[in-house]
């Protein structure tokens, strides 16, 4: 079995494939001060309850965005799977694609694998949206090379911006509002937070195709995607499992 880890600022997700299959996927908060030895209480544990046996993890494959917490993970592979794992982003990983930026090296691991997998599974040219901790978008040429995009802040941290700077503005969970127009405080919260991004998110789509040029393939991905893909009129595809599978592809390039 190869175990996939996807490291993003907010969660890490973990996930089993046997073959092409997905046989396990689990969810932790991301905690740089989390040791190796606790995600492996964590993930033994949840791979006990479904009847995968730790013994049969061969390879491991690490996409991260939080380089404080990439000892900790290299060192779960090793000690609790017996494998080094493949660190995307590392110059002996090929990712099978071009990086068509000034500077390749600053590009976050998480968008390289959303590329790589958007290119596997979709006609490019292609625009990836990931609703996570930052609102990304990603832009694949018409030949699968990555050829760069827009970053935004994500949904949450603009929630937790307003509570913080607006002592009166309580915290609140987002939601799609009937009407837009709020007759209370936090109905208005909530429709400036889930409408305005409706808008945010459809604006940045229908510019970037315009400077683009092309007719685009329009994919979301990413923790909140599933509750925005439906109002956002440019989205053409909701793919939960678009990076996890970037991941394995890249791997399958490195073995």
């Amino acid at each position: 079995m190869l175990l996939v880890i996807d490291a993003g600022n907010t969660n890490v997700v973990f996930a089993l494939f046997e073959g092409d299959k997905s046989v396990g996927v689990w969810r932790s908060a991301t905690n740089v001060q989390r040791t190796a030895d606790e995600y492996a209480v964590f993930l033994h544990a949840l791979m006990e309850k479904a009847g995968l046996k730790s013994s049969k993890v061969q390879a491991a494959i690490l996409g991260s965005v939080v380089p404080e917490a990439n000892f900790h993970f290299t060192k779960l592979c090793r000690d609790h799977f017996n494998c080094e794992p493949l660190i995307v982003g590392s110059f002996e990983v090929k990712v099978g694609i071009k990086i068509l930026l000034d500077r390749p090296e600053e590009i976050g691991a998480d968008r390289i694998i959303n590329a790589v997998s958007g290119a596997a599974s979709y006609k490019p040219p292609l625009l990836i949206v990931d609703f996570g901790t930052a609102t990304t978008f990603d832009v694949v040429d018409v030949d699968g090379n990555y050829c760069g995009g827009a970053i935004a802040p994500g949904i949450n941290l603009s929630l937790q911006a307003l509570h913080m700077a607006a002592a009166k503005l309580p915290r609140i969970g987002i939601a799609p509002t009937k009407n837009v127009i709020g007759k209370n405080t936090n109905d208005a919260i909530k429709s400036g937070i889930y409408w305005g991004y409706v808008c945010l998110i459809d604006g940045m789509i229908t510019k970037i195709k315009k400077e683009f040029g092309k007719p685009m393939t329009v994919i979301a991905t990413g923790g909140l995607a599933k509750l925005f893909s439906n109002a956002v009129e440019g989205i053409n595809h909701f793919d939960a499992d678009l990076t996890l599978r970037g991941l394995k592809i890249i791997y399958e390039r490195n073995r």
